[in-house]
């Protein structure tokens, strides 16, 4: 399958590197040039056990790239994985710019429909408010999906392949059945999907 990863930080590298690793083929975005530089020059910009050399191997299987150009990822991509950063705000908030913005740039630039998974940390109510982004500037039937992340920093591989479990928030048997799809090397293992509604 083929899978856009936006955001290169902890989360977005971490997963985005594992999926390729269970045989996708994953292209990560970030608007950061610096970051793309490095990894495109095969430097990793954090530090994580195992995970240079899971980088590196699927780079060079060309089931891992790397790129600026989120546009061209979208029209490339069947499913997006949006992994940017949410900071604190000065009220204690999330900010979910980042989110509305790679939302945005899929309903403006999406052919087809699309699954958007926010990875991200958000609140309660962000994937309504990234299902109205979209239905503002696309007539598109995209699918907004959730699966929040439980990755500890210096067991993030292991915790990716051998979760408790996956949580995954969606509304229709399609957007199920692709996420199955997607972990489904994970699934066979024994590791449960625990399936619930979105918003």
């Amino acid at each position: 399958m083929h899978i856009s990863v936006f955001g290169t930080g902890y989360v977005g590298l971490v997963v985005g590197a594992c999926l390729a690793d269970m045989g996708h083929h994953v292209e990560c975005v970030d608007s950061d040039r610096s970051k793309i530089d490095a990894l495109l020059a095969g430097r990793i910009p954090i530090y994580e056990p195992g995970l240079v050399d899971v980088v590196h191997h699927n780079v060079r299987e060309a089931r891992l790239s790397f790129t600026l150009d989120g546009a061209s990822a979208v029209s490339s991509t069947e499913v997006v994985f949006i992994a940017v950063g949410t900071p604190s705000q000065p009220d204690g908030s999330a900010d979910v710019s980042g989110v509305l913005a790679v939302s945005r740039l899929v309903g403006e630039t999406a052919r087809v429909p699309l699954t958007l998974v926010i990875k991200s940390t958000v609140p309660v109510g962000t994937a309504d408010r990234v299902r109205e982004v979209l239905a503002s500037c696309s007539e598109l039937d995209h699918e907004v999906v959730n699966n929040p992340e439980f990755l500890k920093e210096g067991a993030a591989l292991e915790d990716f392949r051998n979760p408790d479990r996956i949580v995954i928030g969606c509304r229709t048997e399609a957007a199920r059945r692709l996420m199955e799809r997607i972990y489904s090397p994970v699934v066979r293992t024994g590791h449960p999907i625990l399936f619930m509604d979105n918003r």
